[in-house]
């Protein structure tokens, strides 16, 4: 049995070894300059130290194989002779880093052995069974893997990763054992046996395309458990292996490279180059535009010069060039702007008038304020107001006063008519006192209505001193 695991073994890994040697021939077949790869390549490229969001990180992964009840280091379970089975299964892997990813993985299938084979001492087992069959109803785990080979120094292109795992997870199953008497035992019939795994593996990936992997690969599973064949004979854990080939499914958009087979090698060469060639590059803009802007200022220079030449004439001899004399036939003896005409006059500035407000005054205009009277709900004065506003428009005429007319009412009727009340009101008290000589532009009429009251609208008298016109002098 155990020559039969080794030569299982072998052909295995000499099939992963001719797939992968012939995936490297490919490989350095296809290595192309930067040149060619720019003009080829369905990937942006990467610049170097910009982290792992610039390529795909995240891929999925199905695969089927051959279950089989041993392992290739560490011998069989409690039966001769072993049997492959088929197995499948999914996997969920993130990469973390260009060389170490997460994996979560997904595994079904079924374990068979028989002891049809002798011992090793050429004599037939004691064992009570015949053989074994159990339904490895999944097998869930989270491994650790770590890419090796993917700083590549001999090809641009990574086209084929070897890798390890390792990682726990928990096996979920039902082994049914044959008696040497034909007899069918269901090991434990009232439901099924869960134990902690450790799965260790290794495998190759090559790349079929931008986002498609070819996954060969073999796990040994190390059960915690002596109960997976169904027969607990000893002290020994039982242990089952895997090997697989599958099909791995890149996520992410078809633009950006996968990140386990990005060579970063590369990238800095190709990165490197690029900031060689944008230097040579602007090196030789520089050198150009320095040539230019020579030119350039050779032209000027001989410009200013004639521009200089033209502005040491003056015809009129005002101090101001003919180049910037608007005024040509300015005389000598004039003073002059910097356009050579002559200088404004200055206008002889009166001094400011003070108005001084006396208390006669004040008294004029609190009498108006007292006698002023309005038709009811109306911006008409009465006839009764006349008398002290005349004496106001000759204050404002004789003394050359400003006067500010504020409108006031109480707050009976709405906001809107008491506002153009008081604005009407102030407008009628202007009115008139401009009908008596007074200058309008020095008064200024203002409704404020029902906004500023100087006591409660709650009575007559409240009311009545709230609708009122203020005169202040200025």
């Amino acid at each position: 049995m155990k020559k039969m695991l080794r030569k299982e073994f072998v052909l295995l890994f000499a099939g992963i070894g001719f797939v992968a040697t012939s995936m490297a021939q490919d490989s350095a077949r296809t290595s192309v300059t930067k040149d060619e790869m720019s003009k080829s390549a369905t990937v942006t490229p990467v610049k170097p130290f910009t982290g792992a969001k610039q390529f795909r990180t995240w891929s999925i992964g199905l695969h089927g194989g051959a279950l089989m009840p041993v392992i290739a280091v560490g011998g069989s379970n409690d039966f001769t002779k072993w049997e492959p089975s088929i197995g499948y299964g999914a996997y969920l892997k993130a990469q973390l880093n260009h060389t170490f990813g997460l994996q979560a993985e997904f595994l079904k299938g079924i374990l068979k052995a028989n002891n049809e084979n002798l011992l090793g001492n050429g004599t037939v087992t004691s064992s009570p069974y015949s053989s074994f069959k159990t339904q490895l109803n999944w097998a869930a785990s989270v491994s650790a893997t770590a890419t090796l080979a993917n700083l590549n120094f001999l090809h641009r292109q990574n086209v084929i990763l070897p890798y390890v795992t390792l990682g726990a997870g928990l096996v979920d199953y039902n082994p049914t054992l044959v008696m040497n008497d034909k007899t069918i035992v269901d090991y434990k019939p009232d439901g099924s046996i869960k134990e902690f795994f450790i799965p260790v593996g290794a495998g190759v990936k090559a790349k079929l395309g931008n986002g498609v992997n070819l996954d060969l690969g073999y796990r040994m599973n190390f059960v915690d458990g002596d109960n997976l064949d169904g027969y607990s004979n000893g002290t020994h854990k039982d242990k089952f292996s895997y090997a697989m080939v599958g099909l791995e499914f890149a996520l992410g958009s078809a633009g950006q490279q996968q990140l386990a087979f990005n060579n970063p090698a590369s990238d800095l060469q190709m990165d490197l180059q690029d900031q060689n060639d944008a230097l040579k590059a602007s090196v030789a803009a520089s050198i150009a535009a320095n040539e230019q802007s020579l030119r350039e200022k050779t032209a000027q220079m001989n410009a200013m010069k004639d521009e200089l030449d033209k502005m040491k004439k003056d015809a009129d001899g005002d101090g101001v060039s003919d180049y910037f004399d608007k005024c040509a036939a300015t005389p000598a003896t004039e003073k002059v702007d910097g356009a050579g005409c002559p200088l404004p006059k200055p206008e002889v500035v009166k001094p400011a008038q003070t108005i001084i407000i006396t208390e006669e005054d004040k008294r004029v205009v609190n009498e108006a304020i007292k006698d002023l009277q309005f038709e009811t709900g109306k911006a008409t004065l009465r006839s009764t107001s006349f008398a002290s506003l005349d004496r106001v428009a000759d204050l404002l005429v004789s003394k050359n006063f400003s006067l500010k007319l504020a409108g006031h009412t109480d707050n009976v009727g709405s906001e809107n008519s008491n506002l153009k009340l008081s604005k009407d009101r102030a407008e009628s008290v202007k009115a008139y006192l401009v009908s008596k000589g007074a200058n309008p532009s020095r008064i200024e009429a203002t409704g404020y209505g029902e906004t500023q009251p100087i006591t409660s609208n709650k009575t007559d008298a409240g009311r009545q001193k709230n609708r009122r016109v203020e005169f202040t002098l200025y």
